[in-house]
């Protein structure tokens, strides 16, 4: 298949097939070859619409897109976002007047108790409508190396379900609790109100390319309704187990200085490597709101 007869981002592409590499703008290079893919002389702040497009359908097809030498303030960077839609706030910025409410720092020093991130998730699923996608920009690295994202293909891990496992999970509903790492993991203290809770389908649509996607993950999922807590459990690990067992979900995203990765919150999950203490990175990060994930 060539180049020019690939498919459009919103039809199904089978495992296996060439993903599209060229663009009328830019041309990308694959990170994996199901997820992931590099641009180059690109500048996030003066984008032509042609190219904004071509990022729109590069991000379909990729799901996780990284832009090197990017030299981006604050504005440019939420400018960037606004171009996929209304800016999130995050819960841990309600109630902080002293904190731009659509920025959220994501730093880790040798004094940090944690670094964000360390379990396997999708930004913020508990809400009732979570980030259709974020933007990453981390302008500081380790000296000594390491920081790398982890970004799994949760289309991918749908097509290796059996039919019947799949039947089963397709019309059930899972419980996505913020308190669980913000409270539980970070020792972060509630905001006013608490931390949302909120109930998805376990299995999703993608509202762009249609595709089916598994919807649960370790960072915020906390049990599968209408199931007893040991079936939910049972269930919730096999799902989990998935990304600890099969590598070839996975794309590896290597931090440079100035570097920004979008990706796709509907249909990935990510894995924040801490490996480089007592060295720090340094990064910010927006989310574009998205809509409730639909089930069907």
């Amino acid at each position: 298949m060539s180049v020019a007869t690939l498919p459009k981002p919103s039809k199904h592409v089978p495992l296996g097939e060439p993903r599209r590499t060229e663009y009328r703008s830019f041309r990308v290079t694959p990170v994996s070859p199901h997820t992931g893919a590099e641009i180059r002389g690109l500048d996030l702040s003066d984008l032509s619409g042609e190219e904004l497009e071509d990022i729109r359908e590069a991000w379909a097809d990729w799901l996780v897109l990284v832009f090197r030498d990017q030299v981006l303030d604050r504005q440019a960077h939420k400018a960037f976002g606004r171009n996929f839609g209304r800016l999130h706030v995050h819960p841990m910025h309600h109630g902080r007047p002293d904190e731009d409410p659509e920025i959220l720092l994501v730093k880790t020093t040798a004094k940090s108790p944690y670094t964000a991130g360390e379990a396997w998730h999708t930004d913020v699923s508990c809400d009732a409508i979570p980030p259709l996608g974020s933007a990453l920009y981390i302008t500081e690295t380790p000296e000594c190396g390491g920081g790398d994202t982890l970004f799994a293909n949760m289309y991918m891990a749908y097509e290796m379900l059996s039919a019947p496992m799949k039947a089963f999970l397709e019309g059930l509903q899972a419980v996505h609790d913020g308190a669980m790492p913000y409270v539980g993991n970070y020792g972060s203290a509630p905001p006013e109100g608490g931390y949302p809770r909120h109930e998805h389908p376990v299995v999703t649509r993608h509202p762009v390319t249609g595709r089916k996607v598994l919807y649960v993950n370790s960072g915020f999922t906390t049990h599968i309704a209408g199931l007893q807590r040991w079936e939910s459990r049972a269930i919730l690990d096999m799902c989990f187990s998935l990304l600890q067992r099969e590598p070839k979900l996975h794309c590896r995203v290597r931090w440079e200085p100035n570097t920004l990765t979008l990706w796709d919150n509907r249909c990935t999950q990510h894995h924040s490597v801490w490996d480089y203490y007592p060295y720090s990175r340094y990064g910010e990060r927006v989310s574009i709101v998205g809509e409730e994930p639909p089930a069907r």
